[in-house]
């Protein structure tokens, strides 16, 4: 059991370094829920059911996170979010 563990937590420390930063979405007033939606299946290749829940989180708490990677891929997709008009902050997980 401890080596299965071990290998767990190794695997999420990894997925940490890899991924350092995160793509944040924030609530608006002015973009619906099938805008948000279309852009986030379009520029962060969610499903649309994933895109949805994102969607809600951010509407009912304000934020919700979307994407993390290296930071290249997720400022491609702040670039793209943040030209759609969404608002949108990028930072180090």
């Amino acid at each position: 059991m401890s080596t299965i563990y071990k290998e767990e937590v190794s695997s999420q420390l990894e997925e940490k370094i890899s991924s350092p930063y995160v793509l944040i979405l924030h609530n608006d007033t002015y973009n619906t829920f099938e805008w948000v939606i279309d852009c986030l299946v379009k520029f962060c290749k969610h499903e649309y059911e994933q895109a949805s829940q994102c969607a809600f989180i951010v509407h009912y708490t304000g934020k919700c996170d979307v994407k993390r990677g290296s930071q290249e891929k997720v400022k491609e997709a702040y670039d793209k979010l943040k030209s759609a008009g969404l608002t949108v902050t990028m930072e180090l997980a």
